[in-house]
């Protein structure tokens, strides 16, 4: 009897995304039994020690890789990044203050909308009149601004910021739910920073706050109890019952990439990757990059096919060949190839040789 083998797939989603195989086996063996204790990770208390370790584990993992000062506190919280929109500016917009904020695709704009439900926001940069395919220049940023707001990496967009402006002269909070662990940075330059998990560091369910502890108390208002950073802060992410297996794949994951050369090696991966797609991107006339060079994301790549018919064709060929997640943005249309930690290489040369093989079918 001939037995078919079985197909490879190529996970390009932007989120949830691909985890590296030995962290879905780890976590997979925990549902059944963790650490041969006869009780799934679904099961154990939270406030056990059995997952005290967990949490401890997972913070320490997250000081070592981002070499944190100890005026960092490291919180894992629920909501997932969309919570920190309006949570960020409940704890630290002043009062009849302003906040600054640029404006850089999808979820810049999702951060400032939330944030003027808490005071005034201007925008200190933006590229909204360029259909958002740049990262703002030269950003204006008013004396006694609460803080400025970026957005490391816009997902859709296909942008990043690879110059951070860590010289605004007020506090720096960073949306890094993209970029997370990719690239090294002067992580404690932040004042904040915060990253849903289901794209470089673990399963959906769980959010990164990274915070200089030193920045809160600043404002008058009354913060419900959930939702006040300092809350968090001293009772250890457990002030109420954390996302406990979303905690433990995000502390899996950590360990991988603290076993795989940490972030430094991450980032090198990224650059070959991305480098790889850019250029084939670049090479083929029948295919269109739409972020500007220098703003190119490490992370998400976004190209197009300028002839619909041609576009449809090559995206159906991306599915026989078994590639997920290659359609781009809803908002956006046109292709989009997230080339996050957990991915391989193997997958964008896969990527880049269809891609070759396609165009010169076509041309």
């Amino acid at each position: 009897m001939l037995v078919m083998e079985k197909q490879k797939v190529h996970n390009f989603n932007s989120g949830p995304s691909i985890l590296p195989a030995e962290v879905i086996t780890q976590a997979s063996q925990a549902i059944l039994n963790y650490n041969d204790s006869g009780l799934s990770i679904l099961e154990i208390g939270h406030r056990t020690d059995a997952f005290q370790s967990v949490m401890n584990e997972a913070v320490r993992l997250v000081k070592k890789l981002m070499s944190l000062n100890d005026a960092m506190e490291v919180l894992f919280l629920h909501g997932g990044a969309t919570t920190q929109f309006m949570q960020i500016p409940m704890n630290l917009l002043v009062e009849q203050g302003l906040a600054s904020y640029t404006q850089t695709g999808t979820w810049g704009n999702k951060a400032i909308t939330e944030a003027r439900l808490f005071g005034n926001v201007e925008i200190s940069g933006s590229t909204k009149d360029g259909n958002y395919s740049s990262i703002p220049k030269d950003l204006e940023i008013s004396a006694g601004s609460s803080y400025l707001h970026i957005t490391t990496n816009e997902t859709i967009a296909g942008t990043q910021w690879h110059n951070i402006p860590y010289d605004c002269n007020t506090s720096l909070i960073a949306d890094m739910s993209s970029d997370i662990f990719s690239r090294q940075l002067d992580f404690n330059k932040f004042d904040l920073l915060y990253a849903g998990a289901q794209k470089n560091m673990g399963a959906a369910g769980v959010n990164l706050v990274v915070v200089n502890k030193n920045i809160l108390g600043k404002v008058s208002r009354q913060i419900p109890t959930i939702l006040d950073y300092r809350n968090h802060i001293k009772e250890g992410s457990m002030l109420n019952t954390p996302p406990v297996f979303a905690v433990y794949v995000a502390m899996l994951t950590l360990q991988w990439l603290d076993q795989n050369g940490g972030i430094a090696e991450a980032e090198k991966n990224s650059i070959e990757k991305a480098t790889l797609l850019y250029k084939t991107i670049d090479s083929l006339p029948l295919f269109r990059g739409t972020v500007a060079i220098e703003d190119r994301s490490l992370m998400n790549v976004v190209f197009v096919i300028d002839d619909q018919l041609l576009e449809k064709e090559f995206m159906d060929l991306c599915k026989k060949e078994g590639m997920y997640g290659i359609k781009g943005h809803r908002s956006v249309g046109g292709f989009r190839a997230s080339l996050y930690n957990a991915l391989p290489l193997e997958s964008v040369v896969v990527l880049t040789n269809l891609m070759n093989h396609f165009a010169n079918r076509k041309g």
